[in-house]
């Protein structure tokens, strides 16, 4: 047997895997089979024991459910609303009395490989539409990370509530240690359909956290123009929160109605940042406790809504960050007077920092004279942002304390212009 991995591979705080692999090809190796389980395929429960080590600061999966059979009993009655509710509680694996279970509801991927196996495929148990392992209680090894396997391919644990990245893609992870993604799955209001959140657990205690919209774009090496890699400039220290967006996208990051193309668009935003007060804060408060800076920020539209947050609940924030945000929303059909420029110009000084910037360029033009610099042939928002940014700096932002602002000269609009200058509003944020 081939040791998919024959090194330990270290999770930094960047939560990229590091790993020294002895053998090349497909994930760590071309190993294909089972190994010595106590326990293989239709042969009793199949349980893992685990290696030494580790550290004292740990993830938050793992919450004790029951016993096995209990677990089992409930998988075999429903087994999509057991995954869902196990993954909203302490997570998967699961920790049961006899140690933490994973589960496969694909029945091609019928092993498991990782490190409490020293990356050799060991055999599930199967059962009634899902297979499954019990990973011994014992201390787990360094090397956390897990993938399913039908013994050529590997596939990460979709349930698992904590991940990182290697080489090859997403790593699940058994209960980890330090620097990891946690991800909530299904986060709802009533008036909000359900998402995804996927947050970035610092390696030491946080003592910032910024919620950021879109965010499927925002930690995946496979997203969108490559994503923004906010792992990779991240100060320490700084906890970070992704909300997923939706289809209704347009709507919810949008605080007023406007006309597109002829045809009416948006205007939830007040059910989405009243979502986030009251669904997305109290749950990661509830997980994580709050530290003592809070912030908000989103790129395009993301950064329209991050605006409209810190209006509605300007003593909620201590920051708001702004990238190439579209603050002329509510000017592109019918003047509603409800920009976020206007609404912002007829406000007193609130008490947040603000962060703006964009890419593009001039030139500027307002020829409806409706009060807005929308009508040139401005790109990546600039003019509304310049014209933003001078109107707080008129009603008493100060620049370099309250007030901050960025031109990334001719840059797109996309998520790898973002990343590439990401760094500048979250070390601001950090030295709040």
């Amino acid at each position: 047997m081939v040791a998919l991995r024959t090194r330990h591979c270290a999770l930094s705080a960047l939560l990229l895997i590091g790993c020294d692999n002895a053998d090349s090809g497909s994930q760590g190796g071309a190993a294909a089979g089972g190994a010595d389980a106590n326990g293989g395929q239709g042969g009793g429960v199949s349980v893992a024991s685990g290696g030494s080590g580790g550290s004292s600061t740990s993830g938050t999966g793992g919450a004790t459910a029951s016993s096995l059979e209990q677990l089992l009993q409930r998988l075999r009655a429903d087994l999509s609303g057991t995954l869902m509710a196990e993954s909203q509680d302490g997570g998967w694996p699961v920790l049961v009395d006899e140690g933490y279970v994973a589960v496969s509801s694909n029945g091609a991927l019928s092993q498991i490989a990782g490190g409490f196996s020293n990356w050799q495929p060991l055999a599930l148990t199967p059962d009634q539409g899902f297979s499954f392992i019990v990973i011994a209680p014992g201390e787990l090894p360094m090397d956390r990370g897990y993938k399913f396997t039908d013994g050529s391919s590997f596939v990460p644990d979709d349930w698992a509530r904590s991940f990182a990245y290697d080489e090859f893609g997403e790593l699940s992870l058994i209960h980890p240690q330090g620097a990891r993604f946690d991800r909530f799955f299904a986060v709802q209001s009533a008036e909000i359909e359900p998402r995804t959140l996927t947050v970035l657990v610092p390696e030491q205690p946080a003592s910032h956290l910024l919620y950021l919209h879109d965010g499927q774009n925002l930690f995946a090496p496979s997203a969108n123009f490559g994503g923004w890699r906010l792992q990779d400039s991240v100060p320490a220290g700084m906890m970070l929160v992704g909300i997923d967006n939706s289809p209704a996208r347009m709507d919810e990051y949008t605080h007023v109605g406007d006309v597109l193309s002829g045809s009416p668009v948006g205007g939830e935003g007040d059910a989405y940042v009243a979502f986030l007060e009251s669904e997305v804060r109290p749950l990661i408060a509830s997980v994580y406790g709050e530290p003592g800076r809070v912030g908000v920020m989103g790129s395009s539209l993301g950064g329209l809504i991050s605006l409209h947050a810190g209006f509605q609940f300007p003593e909620g924030y201590d920051f708001v960050g702004s990238m190439s945000g579209t603050v002329g929303w509510g000017s592109f059909g019918p003047h509603t007077g409800e920009t976020m420029i206007e609404r912002y110009d007829e406000s007193p000084t609130l008490p947040f920092v603000v962060y703006l910037d964009s890419g593009g360029e001039g030139p500027c033009e307002d020829a409806d004279g409706d009060g807005i610099f929308d009508d040139g042939n401005g790109t990546d928002n600039y003019c509304e942002t310049v014209q933003l940014r001078d109107v707080l700096a008129m009603n008493g932002y100060a620049f370099g304390e309250t007030l901050h602002h960025w031109h990334e000269s001719g840059a797109p609009h996309n998520e790898a212009a973002w990343a590439q200058r990401v760094f500048r509003p979250l070390q601001i944020f950090a030295d709040l």
